[in-house]
């Protein structure tokens, strides 16, 4: 599948270089302060990517759980990851992502069995914002969970 990353943080290109490293077109928005992307930075950039033959186009926005939530960047999906590490009071903490989001990830669920989080808390909080949320437990060190992942993005553009 053809896909394409916009990747947007305060500074730096870390993620940027490591997918590139992978072989996908990506390009890197620095906000230089702001805590979200927008539209409009959104479309300064999309010269910059194959998209005539670009499939699924990814954006990052800048890695929180407040500031992205309200705005729109053209998307027609909106994804909330949540690490595991963050702890289990973020959906009710931080509601609007999750009630925005059709799908949201638990990430890092490799460390589990040595953190204190309850994962399935997690889950009735975020459901109770949005009943129709698909929750996904992944771990992108182990591999677990991003098959059914994956297989929810096939979904989505078939």
């Amino acid at each position: 599948m053809k896909l394409g990353v916009i990747e947007g943080d305060i500074m730096g290109t870390d993620d940027a270089e490591r997918i590139d490293r992978l072989g996908v077109p990506v390009v890197q928005i620095n906000t230089g302060g702001a805590c979200h992307l927008d539209a409009g930075m959104i479309s300064d950039v999309l010269g910059e990517l194959p998209l005539d033959t670009t499939r699924l186009l990814f954006i990052e926005n800048v890695g929180n759980l407040v500031c992205p939530a309200e705005f729109k960047l053209g998307e027609d999906v909106k994804v909330a990851i949540l690490s595991l590490t963050e702890g289990h009071d973020k959906p009710l903490k931080y509601p609007i992502i999750f009630q925005e989001s059709k799908a949201l990830l638990i990430s890092k669920i490799d460390l589990k069995p040595f953190l204190d989080v309850d994962v399935e808390k997690i889950k009735r909080d975020a459901r109770s914002l949005n009943h129709s949320i698909d929750i996904f437990e992944i771990s992108s060190k182990t591999g677990e969970g991003i098959g059914q992942w994956v297989q929810w993005i096939k979904t989505l553009i078939s």
